[in-house]
């Protein structure tokens, strides 16, 4: 079994790798809450922030609360991490609103075919119906049409009495489409008044989203409520982990389990994957020991995807990424600029913007760090030899 794939085991306490939604979740109860509030009373919302913060895994379990709380409300959780145009995101809005509508195939075909009039949908249904339930298009008609697709949730709402939370995740990706900004304005235009459908638009890159939604020259600026989306809180890390030790007849201490959140900046992909591997290493209580032995094996296990990382940065911004390990605060001081060879302050200003928007560093209390903490200590031990 590799790493990965005993990251993902449904019996380990700790999950990474994929979105999590059961005990392995850490509640972020204020943010869950303004969340459900926010989309139960029609409020669209955005949710921003870094990459493997749990963003999608915040989204599912408060829809799977929607579920439990709204049996009236239909809950469609979209993808778009697969999509590379405007047909397949209209076809997959379709397929999983049409899908969303009902828990009956056969009422998925009736209104495939009864709630489009301009275009005429290819409905197919397999073995499987709930993994083989497609909704095509011709792509003339849609161009034409959009309208009917992005509209649908609505009239479905409105012809069953019922309400619709849609949450798009990877929502950015629509922006590398062909003729995206006609396609943002119409979906703004139509998804703005609608009375029965609130949109929860979230993705995994930060900078891209704060354009689409913070722009006052943007369609979708005020859309909705923007969640910044924060670090779990230290303390909340120590008892999960210490709750899922004990639950599994492990023992963890209080100050160990406070050492594997400290060691990753309390990042969630990473707090989740280093107590999976101390885990993994425990036959009864965790030491010291047995983590930073996991923390070698992860940043090990790691070091192929930070090594294609720096391959695709160019020398200053590598030079740059040294500085910031430094803990260098004045970047385009003559002194660092020197000591870095970071060339000219106007270099070190567009490098520090590029890696910026690559969500590779950001600002953090008037200074820069790295935002992945493995990567860091990785880089540090490459071009620094510092031992983990």
């Amino acid at each position: 079994m590799t790493d990965e794939q005993q990251g993902m085991n449904e019996n380990a306490p700790f999950i990474y790798g994929k979105t999590v939604s059961n005990v392995a979740f850490t509640n972020r109860e204020d943010v869950q809450e303004k969340l459900l509030l926010n989309l139960t009373q029609g409020i669209n919302t955005m949710l921003i922030s870094p990459r493997r913060w749990g963003k999608s895994s915040l989204v599912e379990h408060a829809m799977l609360t929607v579920k439990k709380s709204h049996p009236t409300t239909k809950v469609v959780l979209l993808d778009l991490f697969t999509t590379s145009n405007q047909q397949e995101f209209l076809e997959l809005f379709a397929r999983e609103v049409i899908k969303a509508s009902s828990t009956k195939w056969e009422d998925w075909m009736q209104t495939g075919k009864s709630f489009f009039k301009q275009i005429i949908p290819k409905l197919s249904i397999g073995m499987n119906p709930s993994a083989d339930f497609e909704v095509q298009f011709d792509w003339k008609e849609l161009q034409k049409y959009p309208d009917e697709v992005l509209s649908l949730p609505e009239r479905i709402a409105q012809e069953k009495n019922c309400r619709f939370i849609v949450c798009i995740d990877e929502f950015q990706n629509l922006v590398e489409y062909e003729q995206f900004e006609s396609l943002e304005k119409k979906m703004r235009a139509i998804w703005q008044k609608q009375k029965s459908t609130s949109y929860c638009l979230y993705g995994s890159k930060r900078h891209m989203m704060t354009d689409i939604f913070n722009k006052p020259s943007r369609p979708f600026y005020r859309f909705g409520d923007i969640i910044l989306l924060q670090k779990i809180e230290r303390p909340k890390w120590t008892t999960f982990i210490q709750k899922n030790f004990k639950r599994t007849n492990k023992i963890i201490s209080k100050k160990n389990a406070e050492l594997i959140p400290t060691l990753m900046n309390d990042h969630s992909w990473y707090v989740q994957q280093l107590a999976n591997y101390t885990w993994q290493k425990t036959a009864q209580e965790a030491t010291e020991k047995h983590i930073y032995s996991a923390l070698r094996e992860l940043i090990y296990a790691n070091s192929p995807l930070y090594q294609r990382e720096i391959e695709i940065l160019s020398k200053k911004q590598v030079n740059l990424l040294k500085a910031i390990a430094q803990k260098e605060e004045r970047l385009s001081s003559s002194e660092t600029m020197r000591n870095y060879d970071l060339g000219t302050s106007a270099s070190v200003v567009k490098n520090r913007k590029i890696l910026e928007q690559n969500d590779v560093i950001h600002e953090q209390d008037g200074s820069y760090e790295f935002l992945d903490p493995a990567f860091e200590l990785w880089f540090r031990k490459v071009f620094f030899g510092v031992e983990i």
